[in-house]
């Protein structure tokens, strides 16, 4: 298979294989020149199988723990079977295990389940005890580290194979003695929630070490990665641990159609290949005889090319050892599209010039789970077709020209100094509501820069009130009230800021006293505090204003947010003239020195409780694109079709027009 230079496999997938002990005639269908003819057909270049489920079975022929192969596996080799097959077929494969979930072990190891801070078996789901599932956790703590160095050992001696993927790795808060008395060691309270999530931060990043450092003594190449619904704060300082980064979103799970792009506008950062992990489930993992939209899984891996990374399917292998046809059929069309355009795809990076620093970073985060300011901003930033991404307070924020604080962005010393340094350099700042505050001095709350030109009074008083859109921050909104559903900040501006729009106060805020109507109280008319101010390269909103969009999407406040953003980048580096609907995304590969430009126009709808998904493909009409670049631009063709595409240089600006876009288009835009 071709692989077009590839240093990471672009086109995988993840089998799940979790099959109850009561399940007869485990694999008795199984061929391993079938499963490779059709993996191979599917054009597919690397795969997760499994060694151990969550339900504990083993699929090898273990010696050292025979008890826990299934009872009723017809192939005892078929894992090995199954890794040969695949491997003489160039596609690479990761042999999956379990940490956290294990049936068998929480039956026959009651000492090594994790205790919650109630004393009962803590359980993943909250579920009752007599509830279905697997969910009980396992302490990493206990003697079931050893097992698992154990069961490794002998996996990757019996199993030639390119690595290990680690699943249900979660951080885990656990009261079991072990635990406790680690914790009271490290100097910190059982008792304390805070400590509690501190400690279980410092386990998870001690077990990803040990375990890390295990496998490189026997497999110094293995790739490693540790899956846990979500990659963030937890894994930053132990990202060396890991060889790549899969960012499993399932849009029919917890995840969302948000979570991919957030997640990976961040950790594609880290220096590690990373790939988007959806599934071929129409709602998500273990929906068995379930085939998802075509459109939609279609629009998840290109979008996941898009974005930098490579794509992962997830399946699950029928309990008979056969892969299912029409499935792979599913994935083999879309997997042959993505090896087409593969080669415009490898070892291409973001051009951005916008930085969001990530929230999760001070609240945490987990699958489900985002910020609701992170989700606003990646929503008002994806919709205004801004070339950006999340970053922390460690990376380095000189390669931006504008940095953003969402909304609830606390500042202290090293983080103050490190903005003071990026204004200096020419970078400009905007912030919303609490972001930027510093910590509290003698019961006084005060902004980090005093060039943002604003003063901290506390809470607004009022819940909600109206900003008055004005001047060249309100362009296109008409000059009277437009209501900010959540409480926002109470600032004056000093002498060295600028109100751009005031806020008018409500009659009355909304009590069982006294009330008006449905929802809240319409406004006194009376101007009380600012809304918008300008500062020195800077503009501050009081509202927290991502949060609000993330909640309740208001037309006005993306309006006004593209109207600030037009004031501190008049010139971006993509502009376009397609609707907000319209995804536009552009990366470079420096080594064959062109740039690519992604186009996509997908719109995924929430038709039922459960499931986001994408129907049908809508294309759009005489798109024009315009990319602001310093490079020589010798010419532009759509690929992988080979067309050329119509451009001409225009004010600094190389001005496309594409006729059509009809899901995902991608340009070329070769350069001296």
């Amino acid at each position: 298979m071709r692989d077009h230079k590839n240093k990471f496999p672009m086109r995988q997938i993840h089998l799940d294989f979790h099959n109850s002990e009561e399940i007869k005639n485990i694999a008795g269908d199984f061929s391993g020149e079938k499963f490779a003819d059709t993996l191979e057909n599917a054009h597919v270049n690397s795969i997760n199988l499994f060694a151990r489920c969550h339900h504990g079975m083993m699929y090898y022929q273990s010696e050292h723990f025979p008890e826990r192969m299934h009872p009723h596996l017809k192939v005892a080799n078929l894992l090995e079977e199954q890794t040969k097959c695949c491997r003489e077929r160039g596609i690479k494969v990761n042999l999956y295990t379990s940490v956290r979930w294990d049936v068998y072990t929480v039956k026959h190891h009651r000492e090594w389940i994790c205790i919650d801070e109630n004393g009962a078996l803590s359980d993943y789901e909250h579920k009752a005890f007599f509830e279905a599932g697997f969910y009980k956790n396992l302490c990493v703590n206990t003697g079931y580290r050893d097992f698992l160095k154990e069961h490794l050992r002998e996996l990757m001696e019996a199993i030639p194979a390119d690595g290990i993927w680690f699943d249900a790795s979660f951080v885990v808060e656990c009261c079991c003695e072990t635990c406790m008395e680690k914790m009271r060691a490290a100097g910190l309270e059982p008792r304390s929630k805070k400590d509690r999530e501190e400690f279980a931060e410092l386990t998870y990043q001690d077990f990803v070490r040990d375990m890390s450092g295990f496998i490189r003594e026997l497999h110094p190449n293995y790739d490693i990665f540790y899956n846990k619904g979500h990659v963030g704060k937890p894994d930053r300082p132990v990202k060396d641990g890991y060889t790549y980064v899969a960012m499993e979103s399932l849009p029919g799970g917890p995840w969302d159609y948000l979570d991919f792009p957030h997640s990976q506008r961040y950790i594609r950062n880290w220096g590690l290949p990373t790939v988007g992990l959806t599934g071929k489930f129409h709602t998500s993992w273990g929906d068995f005889h379930s085939f998802r939209d075509p459109v939609s899984l279609e629009y998840e891996c290109f979008r996941m090319l898009a974005l930098g990374g490579g794509c992962n399917i997830g399946d699950q292998l029928e309990p008979s050892g056969i892969l299912s046809k029409p499935v792979y059929d599913l994935i083999g069309d879309i997997y042959r599209r993505v090896e087409e355009k593969e080669p415009w795809c490898v070892g291409a990076l973001p051009v951005s010039e916008i930085a969001v620093l990530v929230p999760e970073e001070f609240t945490g985060a987990g699958a489900g789970n985002l910020p609701g300011a992170s989700q606003g901003a990646c929503r008002l930033l994806q919709e205004g077709g801004y070339q950006f991404e999340f970053v922390d307070s460690k990376m380095d924020f000189g390669k931006y020209r504008l940095l953003i604080l969402p909304d609830l962005i606390p500042v202290d010393k090293k983080l103050k100094e490190k903005l003071d340094r990026f204004m200096d350099g020419g970078g400009k700042i905007f912030l919303s509501h609490k972001a930027g505050l510093i910590k509290e001095k003698e019961g006084i709350r005060e902004f980090a820069l005093p060039r943002w030109g604003i003063s901290y009074k506390g809470e607004a008083p009022y819940e909600p009130d109206f900003i008055v859109p004005k001047g060249e921050a309100g362009e296109g909104l008409p000059c009277v009230e437009h209501v900010m559903y959540v409480r926002g900040s109470e600032v004056e501006a000093t002498d060295r800021g600028k109100v751009c729009c005031m806020v008018k106060r409500p009659v009355f805020n909304r009590t069982y006293e006294h009330f008006s109507s449905h929802m809240h109280a319409p406004s006194s008319g009376e101007e009380v505090y600012p809304g918008i101010v300008e500062g020195e390269n800077s503009f501050y909103f009081a509202h927290p204003i991502f949060t609000i969009y993330h909640l309740y999407r208001p037309g006005w406040c993306r309006k006004l947010f593209c109207n600030i953003m037009n004031m501190l980048l008049p010139n971006p580096i993509v502009k376009h003239n397609g609707p907000s609907s319209l995804e536009v995304e552009l990366l470079e590969q420096k080594e064959e020195k062109r740039l690519i430009l992604h186009l996509l126009h997908y719109i995924p709808q929430h038709r039922s409780e459960y499931v986001d998904t994408v129907e049908e493909i809508i294309p759009l009409y005489h798109v024009e694109v315009w990319i602001k670049t310093e490079k020589k631009p010798e010419g532009a063709m759509f690929v992988p079709e080979g067309e050329p595409v119509d451009m001409r240089l225009e004010d600094g600006y190389v001005h496309i027009k594409v006729a059509k876009v009809e899901g995902h288009r991608m340009i070329a835009l070769s350069y001296r």
